[in-house]
């Protein structure tokens, strides 16, 4: 099963990610670079797997760069702050 089939496996996915670029180093302003990146990808790249995946990229294909940033940068706080239920 991939971790795009189940949010809170994205969202631990993504955790671990973070923590593993915060510990390499990775400041988080190129966190967030690359979150945004990343997030570009799977909208124009991946179709959404479950409901949340798909709002998400409803609200990122309906935003301009600015939110899109904003939208990856919430992202990266959501599974920095341990709010993974």
């Amino acid at each position: 099963m991939s971790v795009l089939e189940n949010f809170g496996d994205w969202k631990e996915f993504l955790s671990t990610r973070v923590q593993q670029a915060t510990t390499a180093g990775m400041n988080s302003d190129t966190i967030q670079n690359v979150a945004f990146q990343i997030g570009g990808y799977l909208s124009e790249q991946v179709e959404p797997k479950n409901d949340q995946e798909r709002l998400l990229k409803q609200l990122w294909d309906a935003g301009d760069e600015e939110q899109r940033r904003a939208i990856a940068t919430v992202m990266v706080k959501l599974v920095s702050d341990g709010k993974r239920e």
